[in-house]
């Protein structure tokens, strides 16, 4: 059984499971084929900690929808293409989850193969659908659209935004950037940061990692190191729940490698000065866990962070004065990069039905109080942020968090094609070897990234 699974599972990857789905008439408490009797497997990217964290939920779900029960299996890796991997050894063992969290990270890897389209459902529940929608940014939506079909609904996002420290700012005598400062300025800022500093401090500091890594700084200057373009359809859900919106997409498509446009040069070249300069850290690589140390002692002036470092900043005992967040400085632009996450229905679920009503619960506003009561991201419904940040909770101007949306709209999620692993992968491998071997070095180490991510996109 589980080898007919394996072979089944894997043809329909091969063959990519996309388009259109049967439509299904709206549920009642009784007509779910199996209900009371099936259990609803929803694969969650953490510790079991987080799996019992998420008990309030299911209990909020239950009540509305007492005779579907839910199971919550956490899975636990380093990142996210860890997590991704498990969940394909899950389906190829025949004991495949009913939904899975996917993040920005893999949400078209899961769209191409994996996910089943949330199309016929949303046109079905529209009139119910429309108030969720009515309060969400389209630019959020439009993340999860992948060749014209919508496949999650966001349920928390981050923008990657400057947090600074007060302190610092005070020290050098300056006053809180303006919204739309440039790079000069940011580079005065940092200046100053370190001339009125004691000598282990450093007015930049960030990781090696596709979110708030070089990004944001390619992003302001309105490129990338994969070409952005969008692909077409969608029609049938912006006519319907975005009317009055500037038209939009089918959904992001990154097929071609782009690390050697004069743009990108650029950014990797203000990089490799503020590293040079002493102004930035050497890139590590990974996550920023020891960052909120570092910030707390007063050793970092500014680093890229979202919304969620809020409740990272509070658990380590910073006040919520001793810190505050603005946008990052303009290049040629000053686009932002952002990634979200939401719940997918997997393709090779006979539960689709309880699937979609779990998927509207959590983004009900009900549903993302409960699965979100602390500040540890940015909330898709822009009415539920001030709740979660506001009355001292965060920073002073933590409307930024979604004011980045708002303010620049031409802010969109990190570059995350099917292949994103391998992807993401050519470049961080290549990050530290172009910033670190002076300015001739940049574009040599530009032209080794071409090659990785020409590699890695399958030679397009």
């Amino acid at each position: 059984m589980v080898d007919l699974t394996r072979r089944a599972l894997f043809g329909a990857i091969g063959l990519g499971i996309v388009g259109t789905v049967v439509s299904w008439p709206r549920l009642t408490g009784s007509d779910i084929p199996g209900r009371g009797a099936d259990t609803l497997t929803v694969a969650l990217f953490g510790t079991a900690q987080d799996a019992v964290a998420r008990q309030s939920l299911i209990d909020g779900f239950q009540r509305k929808h007492p005779g579907i029960e839910v199971r919550i299996v956490a899975i636990q890796g380093q990142d996210w293409s860890e997590y991704f991997a498990k969940i394909l050894t899950m389906i190829a063992a025949g004991t495949p989850p009913d939904v899975v969290t996917v993040a920005t990270e893999g949400s078209q890897l899961f769209a191409s193969r994996l996910a089943h389209p949330l199309d016929d459902f949303v046109r079905r529940d529209a009139a119910e659908m429309q108030e969720y929608f009515d309060d969400v940014n389209p630019t959020l939506i439009e993340a999860f659209m992948y060749q014209g079909s919508l496949f999650q609904m966001p349920d928390n996002f981050n923008a990657a935004n400057v947090f600074y420290s007060t302190q610092a700012m005070e020290r050098a005598g300056l006053e809180r950037p303006a919204d739309n400062w440039t790079l000069e300025e940011f580079l005065t800022t940092a200046r100053s940061m370190k001339k009125s500093a004691p000598e282990q401090f450093l007015p930049y500091f960030w990781n090696n990692r596709l979110w708030g890594g070089v990004v944001p700084w390619l992003y302001v200057n309105n490129t990338s190191f994969l070409r952005e373009e969008k692909a077409g359809g969608g029609d049938w859900f912006w006519d319907r729940f975005y009317p009055d919106q500037p038209s939009r997409s089918g959904g992001y498509v990154w097929k071609q490698a782009d690390a050697l446009n004069e743009h990108a040069v650029e950014s990797f070249s203000v990089l490799e000065r503020m590293v040079s300069e002493g102004l930035a850290a050497n890139p590590a690589q990974g996550g920023g866990n020891e960052l909120v140390s570092l910030f707390s002692t007063g050793s970092v002036g500014m680093t890229p962070a979202g919304g969620f470092w809020v409740r990272g900043l509070e658990e380590a005992g910073v006040a919520n004065d001793a810190y505050d967040v603005t946008y990052f400085p303009r290049m040629s632009g000053q686009r932002h990069q952002f990634g979200a996450g939401g719940y997918a229905i997997m393709e090779t679920s006979p539960r689709k039905d309880e699937a979609w009503e779990w998927l509207k619960y959590c983004v009900s506003v009900e549903g993302m109080k409960i699965a979100h009561p602390r500040p540890d991201s940015s909330l898709p419904r822009r009415s539920l942020n001030a709740e979660l940040y506001g009355a001292g909770v965060g920073p002073a101007h933590w409307e930024v968090f979604y004011e980045t949306l708002d303010k620049f709209p031409d802010t969109g999620p990190m570059p995350a094609p099917p292949q994103q692993a391998a992807v993401e992968s050519a470049l961080l491998k290549n990050v530290v070897s172009t910033i670190t071997n002076g300015p001739s070095g940049v574009r040599r180490g530009l032209e080794t990234m071409q090659r990785d991510l020409e590699i890695a996109l399958g030679g397009r």
